[in-house]
């Protein structure tokens, strides 16, 4: 089984970019899609369902053309599940999960701390984030979590460590929060397979950034350790090019 992880900046403007032609040629068997700036009313879903995609779920923010979660699936799953159930995190749409038999699989897409007030918001999700899925994993052991932390954990994740300690997404209290939601029992997946600098998912659009890999890495796709030995490979696709992120992958036995 093969599934991505990608923060499309806008599911309508990736499509226009050739989003339904890289699908075909990649063949996930679920996607997950964060930023999707979009109702589902908005969204080709029969473009989607034309190549394979039947299953597909889109959980968008009260806030027209902001944030906003989808997955993409080949195979139907035996729930869905919308939302944390808590109103103060679920206004945006950041969360939207699927359950199969064997694993269930989450969509995120953390807050970005662009400013004060934006920063106490994302520290109070990431908060109440943690004590759900903490909760969660009682009912939901085997959990796999896709998405856009935007968090770069360590030094390595980060072209300049030094000149964006101060900035969010590096932050001391950020990274040790994601080091603390590690800890309750998540394996970082693409660091099982490479442990190389300079392996980044996101770059800003300024400074010719991508074209110098002046990026950071902050999408995940995080799993339960009860899964690791289902695992065969975990990659980032950094050759994709319909958003300012790149789409990362895993592929399970």
């Amino acid at each position: 089984m093969k599934i991505i992880s990608y923060n499309v900046n806008g599911i309508r403007a990736a499509m226009k970019k050739g989003f339904i032609d890289w699908l075909i040629l990649e063949q996930p068997d679920i996607i997950c899609v964060q930023e999707i700036k979009a109702l589902q009313e908005q969204i080709d879903i029969e473009a989607l369902e034309k190549i394979g995609y039947k299953y597909n779920y889109w959980y968008s923010a009260q806030k027209k053309g902001y944030s906003g979660v989808g997955i993409i699936s080949k195979q139907k799953p035996n729930g869905v599940f919308y939302g944390t159930g808590i109103p103060e995190m679920d206004f945006e749409g950041r969360n939207l999960r699927i359950d199969f038999d064997q694993f269930s699989l989450m969509s995120l897409y953390l807050p970005s701390g662009t400013n004060l007030d934006r920063l106490e918001f994302k520290l109070s999700y990431m908060d109440k984030f943690y004590d759900y899925v903490s909760s969660l994993k009682k009912t939901n052991p085997n959990l796999i979590i896709a998405g856009d932390f935007n968090i770069c954990h360590k030094a390595i994740d980060i072209h300049d460590p030094i000149r964006n300690k101060n900035i969010s997404g590096f932050l001391p209290v950020e990274r040790n929060w994601l080091g603390k939601f590690i800890e309750l029992g998540f394996l970082d997946s693409f660091r099982i397979f490479d442990k190389s600098p300079h392996k980044y998912s996101w770059w800003t659009y300024r400074a010719n950034a991508r074209a110098n890999n002046k990026g950071w890495r902050i999408d995940y796709i995080m799993l339960s350790k009860s899964l690791k030995n289902k695992m065969k490979n975990a990659s980032i696709l950094s050759e994709v090019f319909h958003s300012d992120h790149c789409p990362i992958l895993i592929e399970m036995q």
